[in-house]
């Protein structure tokens, strides 16, 4: 059982990969993380999210129009 701050299994994403994931601009992804809507690591200059992460924000902003 992996312990629940262990990331050795986590999928990093960049910042590319998830704004082609979610439909939108790479300047909308960035944006949530700067905002902290959407968790994400620095490496270096750039950043990167877990897939894990950007399906927890996707799930968490679905609403009903109805």
């Amino acid at each position: 059982m992996a312990n629940p701050g262990d990331i050795s299994e986590a999928k990093f994403l960049t910042i590319a990969e998830v704004a082609s994931m979610m439909r939108v601009s790479k300047m909308t992804v960035y944006r949530l993380v700067h905002n902290g809507d959407l968790p994400a690591v620095r490496v270096g200059r750039s950043f990167r999210v877990t897939e894990k992460d950007v399906n927890a924000y996707l799930q968490r902003s679905f609403y009903d129009a109805g």
